[in-house]
């Protein structure tokens, strides 16, 4: 609405015979807004509205009670990862080792026994002095015997060996997965804390001293840089008049000295009606918004003045 007043000044202006080299606007801050990242209470407002703010100053800060905690656990299954990781690289213990060839030589003797057994089973079997049974139940036990000194030997083999290298990837991978989480959920800790991303001016703050905010919505405005810059528009005919850089004295309501400020911006494109559906003297009427910024010394002056700036 603002803009279309302006466009409205300049059109009577046009019509009542005063200079046409004027561009009406206002002054301006760059508006940044720091938006909610989740649901949580407001448990601090450190800054009073109105105050001026500096990059790095806290602005608002969120309940952080659930995330801290999310961030501990990230933290324990890094932890977790890593003591796999080195258990995997160091292999196995001497006292494992020492078990295991333990488990092998017991092994080996049930098996020496039960061979033996077995043997003996198959002379009294030929004299008929135990059954058929008898003597397959010795063979059984001898056979399983042989087993269970095969699967020892492989246990052993296992630990002398060493990790594969497959085992070790998997490892590190799982590793890198834990800190990569443990980064994410601290990102997510320190975006609780809003803190003020340029200096300027801390125009609003929507929620108030504990209530639940909505993620997405606005935490604090804040009004960036020193000086206010006039957002103008500039008419048609004098477009190829300016350029970004040119120095233009700018007024403003209620100061009678003027300033000079530097066209830091001016759009490519018309503001409204498309040129190509224009006559010439309806062209003359077409706007180019332009952003002129006034120097640091003018910091004081507040947003939404009305402002002019004279075009060459």
């Amino acid at each position: 609405m603002r803009y279309l007043i302006c466009l409205a000044f300049v059109i009577l202006t046009a019509c009542d015979g005063r200079p046409q080299n004027i561009a009406l606007g206002t002054l301006e801050r760059d508006r940044i807004a720091h938006t909610a990242t989740t649901n949580e209470v407001v448990t601090a407002l450190p800054v009073k509205q109105g105050s001026q703010v500096t990059k790095g100053t806290v602005l608002v800060k969120l309940d952080d009670t659930l995330q801290a905690a999310q961030v501990n656990k990230a933290a324990a299954q890094v932890a977790q990862a890593e003591a796999h990781l080195e258990k995997l690289r160091s292999g196995a213990r001497e006292e494992e080792v020492a078990a295991a060839v333990a488990k092998v030589a017991g092994a080996k003797a049930s098996l020496v026994e039960s061979e033996a057994n077995y043997k003996r089973a198959i002379e009294l079997r030929k004299s008929k002095t135990i059954s058929e049974a008898d003597r397959d139940q010795k063979l059984a036990l001898r056979d399983a015997n042989l087993a269970g000194l095969q699967s020892a030997r492989e246990e052993l083999r296992i630990l002398t060996n060493g990790t594969r290298i497959e085992d070790l990837r998997e490892a590190e991978a799982l590793l890198d997965a834990t800190v990569a989480t443990l980064a994410s959920e601290k990102k997510k800790l320190a975006d609780l804390t809003v803190v003020a991303t340029r200096d300027g001016i801390l125009d609003n703050l929507p929620w108030n001293l504990g209530e639940r905010v909505t993620a997405g919505s606005p935490l604090a405005i804040v009004l960036a840089g020193k000086a206010p810059f006039a957002r103008i528009y500039v008419p048609e005919p004098y477009r190829v008049r300016v350029k970004v850089g040119d120095e233009l004295v700018v007024r403003v309501d209620g100061l009678e000295k003027t300033i000079t400020g530097r066209l830091r911006w001016i759009a490519s494109e018309p503001a409204f009606t498309p040129y190509y559906a224009l006559n010439q003297e309806e062209r003359a009427r077409l706007m180019y918004l332009a952003e002129v910024q006034l120097p640091d010394s003018e910091a004081h002056l507040p947003n939404g003045v009305p402002a002019q700036v004279e075009l060459p």
